[in-house]
């Protein structure tokens, strides 16, 4: 067996190993990449490391740092409570509500399965007070934190941008960010008419939901679990176990003090200064949670413990292990082959396809640290648009987190009613299924065949 296929093959037990038992990817993949290293390619430690992505690092600590930081200090529920306020009583917009505040909260540098742990016990217990199908709500939450996720400043946005730069592929953070947004809303919007949005929508405005909404947000909000705090669950086996042992935390976060609206006002410098002035999103996002810890320090106790070291570990584990492969022309011999397949659009939509079947058992967060630079010689051929493909092997990626073998998807499950999970899981099942075949076919028709 030849070196490439040994490496690759390894890459994938990796994957399969994570899914099934539970363990950060990140951490076998380092394991991986010493072993590999030392033993196929006979490389030292220090060539290893080479590939560990300092730069992504300090985004990745400094984004979620930021956002520890507003969940504590109640900006996350503020913005919740305001989003959920604005519809009044109208049933139907609900759904949207919580759509809109996952898609903030996860814009703005959340991981999207702590946005789905915070949202999801508000929406799904709403959803059963008020006869709104669950299956609805489970995914306008779960397509509303994929919409936010590839900011420039989310981690999804982050991580692609970042793996863009580092192998000098032309890359577009606003076109990226436009067309994952475009297709969750989509998928959302076929969602919400699927499961009874046109029933809901002829419902109107019910005067007693108010009052019960702000119930359900207060004691919601709080919902947290001691494994969300230190790490980001990667299986179900994992999520399921994230959403015991649940305690409620009570606060007034309905008002905006000045604790809130200096971190409202440091978001805003963030994704200005990131988009208007080019500056380093890590540094920026540190830079302002660091004024804020400065400023009020009895609110940010715990908030380091809470930086999504999962997060963090595996995507500098699948990086570092792709970084040995790239440097070992392990990446050039696959894109090569790819690209000799002599139909270049089949190629594409292989490579999507890989992605979409891929990251419904898995983490997104790592099948877009890993694919990407596994395509980039055959995006370096010129034969598709770079920016297109990108664009399409992270939507495909990305949307089908409503699988229930995903996290978010487990979450959603694991917050229905108990009485609901099983028909729950047999829904999500099949939509991700079928979400896992459509969604590559339509946004390579959409982004890649015009480019060719």
């Amino acid at each position: 067996m030849s070196h490439e296929i040994l490496s690759l093959l390894i890459l994938a037990v990796v994957f399969l190993v994570a899914t099934v038992r539970g363990v950060n990817m990140g951490a076998l993949a380092l394991v991986a990449a010493f072993i590999v290293g030392l033993t196929v390619y006979h490389v030292e430690v220090g060539d290893i490391l080479d590939g560990f992505p300092s730069n992504l690092f300090v985004t990745l600590v400094g984004v979620t740092y930021l956002f520890a930081l507003a969940k504590n200090n109640g900006t996350v529920d503020w913005i919740v409570h305001g989003a959920v306020k604005v519809v009044g009583g109208r049933v139907a917009l609900v759904p949207w509500a919580m759509f809109v505040v996952c898609a903030i909260v996860t814009a703005i540098g959340a991981v999207s399965p702590a946005a789905v742990a915070i949202v999801a016990p508000v929406g799904m217990g709403f959803a059963l007070r008020y006869k709104i199908h669950p299956m609805l709500m489970g995914m306008m939450i779960v397509q509303g934190a994929t919409a936010g996720s590839f900011s420039p400043i989310g981690i999804f946005g982050s991580i692609t941008n970042g793996v863009v730069d580092r192998n000098n592929l032309p890359g577009n953070p606003l076109f990226l960010f436009a067309t994952s947004f475009v297709a969750a809303f989509l998928i959302a919007l076929i969602a919400f008419f699927a499961f009874g949005g046109r029933a809901l929508m002829a419902r109107g405005r019910e005067t007693t939901t108010l009052a019960h909404l702000d119930d359900e947000t207060e004691e919601g909000m709080g919902l947290t679990t001691a494994n969300q705090e230190t790490t980001e669950p990667h299986s179900k086996v994992e999520a399921e176990r994230q959403v015991k042992h649940v305690t409620a935390q009570r606060g007034d976060t309905h008002k905006l003090n000045t604790e809130r609206t200096l971190t409202v006002i440091g978001l805003v410098a963030l994704i200005v200064g990131a988009l208007g002035f080019n500056l380093d999103v890590g540094f920026t996002a540190l830079a302002v949670a660091v004024t804020l810890t400065l400023v009020f320090p009895k609110s940010a106790k715990g908030a380091v413990e809470q930086i999504s070291w999962g997060t963090v570990l595996l995507v500098g584990g699948i990086v570092t292990y792709v970084g040995l492969l790239q440097n070992q022309g392990v990446v050039q011999w696959l894109g090569d082959s790819v690209a000799n397949i002599g139909a270049p659009l089949v190629a594409a939509l292989m490579i999507c396809l890989i992605g979409a079947v891929v990251s419904a058992f898995a983490s997104t967060t790592g099948i877009i640290g890993a694919l990407i630079p596994l395509a980039v010689p055959f995006l370096m051929r010129g034969d598709v648009s770079a920016v297109g493909l990108i664009a399409a092997l992270a939507i495909s990626s990305s949307v089908v987190d409503c699988s229930p073998f995903s996290t978010n998807g487990a979450l959603v499950v694991a917050n229905a009613e108990a009485s609901q999970r099983d028909g729950v899981f047999r829904q999500l099942m099949i939509w991700g299924m079928s979400i896992m075949v459509i969604a590559p076919l339509v946004v390579w028709a959409a982004l890649v065949v015009p480019t060719a």
